[in-house]
C-alpha cells in the first residue's frame, strides 16, 4: 500500500490544535493536543437548488426549449390567447425576442442548441397532433420534412439540426412507441421504445438518449417513474425516478444524456402540480431542492449541473424562469479579520477588494480615515469636515464622500486622492443616510436619503468629477438604501421609509439613465454591508430588520436577476462600511447596533473549507 508521503509528497504533519493555519486544502495532519487526525477539504453544497431568473416575456404553458442555461432557445407554447409561434433566446440574464416559428405549436419534440435546433410534431393551431418539422439556424426557422408519425408530448435528443432522434408521445388512452432518426433532411424509423410512452427527455446525441416520467400504455393513472435509455440501436429499461409524474419540462439538454446530466423538475403527480426535482447520474435518480414555483408543462434546457426551467402551468400559465445549480457548488463564508483602529458606525466607505478598502467619518462626528492593506488598518489623512450618516464610493486611493447627518443635513462633498481630502462641489439636494456608488472620485451616483423637510428622498444625482447633476428619481423614495455598481450599471436595495419606519425589500437597477424595479430581497432590512462596483456580483449582509433590536446575520447574493441566501455573518450589526465583490472577496467593518460602536472586521470569500475529524 502507498504511504501518505508517496501520495501527497509530504509527511503527515503534527500540529497541537484543532485548526492548523498552514494546512492546504486536501491536507491531512495530526492534532497532538486532541489526539486525532484532521483533514481540510472544500466546503461544497450537497444538494442542487433553484434560484429565480428573468421572467419569460409571455405567459405560456406547453413551451419548448433547447440549449444550455446561458444559451437557450425557448419557443412556442399556449398563451392565454391560444397557441403561439414566439421564439426567444436566453443568455442567462436576458430574453431577446428573435424570429418566430412558421407554425404556432406547443408540446413538440425538440433537440439541438440555441443556434442549431429541430422542433417537430406537437399540437399545432388546435390540431391535436402534427408531424410538421422546422429547423432553426440561429437566425430563422425553416419548414422541412415531416415526421413519419404525427404526435406530440414525446422526447428528443440530438446535437444540432443535422442529427437527432425523436421518440414516444401521444395522449391518453394511447401512447406511441415509435423512434425516428433525423439526418438533416429525412426521418427514418429505428428501434421502438419498450412500450408506448409520453414524457420528458434528455439528450445531446442521436445515440445516447434518456426518456422518463409520463404516462404509459396501458393507462390510467397517466403517471409513471419509468426511465428508458437509448444506445443508438435499441432502448432498455434503467432505474426509475423516485416520484411518478407526467408533463414535466420539455427540451433537449446540452451536456445531458443517458450517461448522466439529466434532470426532471416539477410536473403533475396525478393530484396537483409539484416542485420536486431529480437528477440522473447515469445510473440512478437523486432528489434535489424543489422548484420555487411548482408547475407542469414547462420548457427545460441545460443539465443537472446548470439547468433551466421556464414557464408552464402553476396554474394558470406562468412566465417564471428558474436556474438550477447542481450539488458541488462552492459555499462562501465570512472570517474574522483585524479590527478597525477606532470603533465607529454610520461611516462612509470605499474599496475595490478584500485587500484594499477605506473608511471615513462616523458617529461622534469623526473626521478619521483608515485605510486597509489586506491585513491591517492604518490611519491616514482626516476629512476636512467631521461628520456621520453620509455616503461614499470609489477605491482606497480614489474615493468620494458626500452628504451629512449631524449636526445638520448637507450636500458637502469631499474627494480623496490616496493621500488627502479636498472639498469639491456640493450635492444639489442636502441629505443624510442615502445610497451611493461609483468607480472613483470622478464618477458617482447619489440617491435616496432624508433631509428634514422631506422624510424620504427619491432624488438621484450624478457626479462627473466636478459637479452634481440631477437625473431620474428612484421609484421608491427611501432612506438608508444600500447599493453597488458604477454610474452606468448599479443596484439599490432595502432601506426604510420614515416616520413610520417601514423596512423595505425593494430592489432597483440603474441602467445609466433610469431606475427599474427588480426581484426583492428575501429579508427586509437597512444599513446593510454591501459590496462595491459590480452590480451583478453582489453580497448584501447584516443590517437592521426592525424592533426589538433585530440585527440579522443573513448574507444574500445577487447575480443580476435575483437574491439567494448563503452563509451568515459572525456578528450582527448595521451602519458600517464595506468593500469588494461577491466573487473576488470583500470586507464588512465597524457598525452598530444603536449607540454601541464596533471595530470588528469580517472578510468575505466566495469559497471556504471544512475541517473534518477522522474517526475509526
Amino acid at each position: 500500500m502507498s504511504t501518505y508521503k508517496e501520495i501527497s509528497g509530504t509527511r503527515v504533519k503534527n500540529f497541537a490544535g484543532s485548526d492548523y493555519p498552514g494546512a492546504e486544502t486536501g491536507e491531512l495532519w495530526y492534532d497532538s493536543a486532541n489526539v486525532d487526525f484532521r483533514y481540510k477539504y472544500p466546503n461544497l453544497t450537497t444538494s442542487g437548488s433553484w434560484r429565480t431568473g428573468t421572467n419569460l416575456p409571455y405567459d405560456a404553458t406547453g413551451v419548448n426549449g433547447v440549449g444550455a442555461q446561458t444559451a437557450a432557445l425557448i419557443f412556442g407554447g399556449e398563451a392565454p390567447s391560444g397557441e403561439v409561434n414566439t421564439t426567444n433566446s436566453y443568455d442567462g440574464t436576458t430574453y431577446t425576442t428573435v424570429n418566430s416559428m412558421n407554425e404556432s405549436r406547443q408540446i413538440s419534440m425538440n433537440f439541438g442548441t440555441s443556434t442549431s435546433a429541430i422542433a417537430s410534431g406537437g399540437e399545432l393551431d388546435g390540431a391535436p397532433t402534427s408531424g410538421k418539422t422546422e429547423s432553426w439556424n440561429g437566425t430563422s426557422w425553416t419548414e422541412t420534412t415531416d415526421l413519419n408519425t404525427a404526435r406530440r408530448n414525446g422526447g428528443g435528443s440530438g446535437s444540432d439540426s443535422t442529427s437527432g432522434i425523436v421518440f414516444g408521445g401521444g395522449e391518453h388512452p394511447s401512447y406511441n412507441a415509435n423512434t425516428e432518426s433525423w439526418n438533416g433532411s429525412t426521418w427514418t424509423e429505428v428501434g421502438d421504445l419498450p412500450t408506448g410512452q409520453a414524457g420528458s427527455s434528455a439528450g445531446d446525441s442521436a445515440t445516447a438518449a434518456l426518456f422518463f416520467g409520463g404516462p404509459l400504455n396501458p393507462s390510467p393513472p397517466y403517471i409513471s417513474a419509468v426511465t428508458v435509455a437509448y444506445n443508438g440501436t435499441s432502448w432498455s429499461s434503467v432505474n426509475s425516478m423516485n416520484t411518478s409524474r407526467r408533463i414535466g419540462p420539455r427540451g433537449s439538454s446540452v451536456g445531458a444524456n443517458s450517461s448522466g446530466g439529466a434532470f426532471y423538475a416539477g410536473g403533475y403527480d396525478g393530484t396537483t402540480q409539484v416542485g420536486k426535482t431529480e437528477t440522473w447520474d447515469g445510473t440512478s435518480w437523486t432528489e434535489e431542492g424543489d422548484l420555487n414555483v411548482s408547475r407542469y408543462n414547462s420548457a427545460g434546457a441545460g443539465n443537472s449541473t446548470s439547468g433551466l426551467c421556464v414557464a408552464g402551468s402553476s396554474p394558470p400559465q406562468s412566465t417564471a424562469t428558474e436556474e438550477f445549480t447542481g450539488a458541488g457548488a462552492p459555499i462562501g463564508a465570512w472570517a474574522t479579520g483585524t479590527s478597525l483602529g477606532t470603533p465607529r458606525s454610520n461611516m462612509a466607505s470605499a474599496g475595490e477588494s478584500a485587500e484594499a478598502a477605506l473608511n471615513f467619518g462616523g458617529n461622534g462626528l469623526s473626521a478619521l480615515t483608515e485605510q486597509w492593506n489586506g491585513s491591517a488598518w492604518t490611519e491616514v489623512g482626516d476629512l476636512n469636515t467631521a461628520r456621520n450618516g453620509f455616503m461614499g464610493n470609489g477605491t482606497s486611493t480614489s474615493a468620494l464622500g458626500y452628504g451629512q447627518d449631524d449636526p445638520a443635513r448637507s450636500g458637502l462633498t469631499e474627494s480623496w486622492n490616496g493621500t488627502s481630502w479636498t472639498e469639491v462641489a456640493d450635492l444639489n439636494t442636502d441629505r443624510r443616510q442615502g445610497g451611493g456608488f461609483g468607480a472613483d472620485n470622478t464618477s458617482a451616483l447619489a440617491y435616496g436619503g432624508e433631509n428634514g423637510p422631506t422624510d424620504n428622498i427619491a432624488a438621484t444625482e450624478q457626479w462627473n468629477g466636478s459637479s452634481w447633476t440631477e437625473v431620474n428619481d428612484l421609484n421608491t423614495a427611501r432612506i438608508n438604501p444600500s447599493g453597488t455598481g458604477i454610474v452606468t450599471a448599479g443596484l439599490a436595495a432595502g432601506g426604510r421609509t420614515v416616520p413610520a419606519n417601514s423596512i423595505k425589500t425593494e430592489t432597483e437597477e440603474w441602467n445609466g439613465s433610469s431606475w427599474s424595479e427588480k426581484n426583492d430581497l428575501n429579508t427586509a432590512r437597512y444599513g446593510v454591508f454591501a459590496s462595491k462596483f459590480n452590480y451583478d456580483d453582489v453580497f448584501y449582509a447584516g443590517g437592521y430588520a426592525g424592533p426589538p433590536g433585530v440585527f440579522p446575520l443573513n448574507t444574500e447574493l445577487w447575480n443580476g436577476v435575483s437574491w439567494v441566501e448563503t452563509s451568515d455573518m459572525t456578528t450582527g450589526r448595521n451602519a458600517g462600511g464595506s468593500s469588494g465583490t461577491q466573487s473576488a472577496g470583500g470586507l464588512a467593518f465597524g457598525g452598530g447596533p444603536g449607540p454601541t460602536q464596533q471595530a470588528a472586521t469580517e472578510e468575505w470569500s466566495s469559497t471556504s473549507e471544512v475541517i473534518k475529524v477522522l474517526t475509526d
